[in-house]
């Protein structure tokens, strides 16, 4: 694992010698659904509710569990990618129904 060894220098995580895959098929299909999924959340709570919540968290947490549990890929990397594919389209989402950006700025 990462953090120090006995001599007190940093270890990684991911060894540099070691070839783990990172963007693979499974992670761009199961970051698209969390992107999906999440920005329907956050487009249904925008319109009803009137705020949003933060998919990053659950995208981290789902992902970890789905390409761990599900596919069983132990990847960390992998893992990573698909929560950086399924967290920030929920901004997109929300644009069309804010009228501009989306931070929800016009023009």
């Amino acid at each position: 694992m990462g953090g120090k060894d006995r001599d007190g220098a940093f270890k990684p995580y991911v060894a540099a010698e070691k070839a783990q895959p990172e963007l693979t098929v499974a992670a761009v299909v199961v970051g698209s659904l969390l992107a999906v999924v999440f920005g329907a959340a956050n487009a249904y709570l925008g319109i009803r509710v009137g705020m949003t919540v933060s998919a990053s968290i659950p995208a981290a947490v789902i992902s970890l569990a789905v390409m761990r549990v599900f596919l069983r890929r132990n990847s960390l990397l992998e893992s990573n990618m698909v929560q950086t594919i399924g967290s920030p389209f929920q901004l997109f989402t929300l644009s069309p129904l804010q009228g501009g950006t989306p931070c929800g700025r016009k023009g």
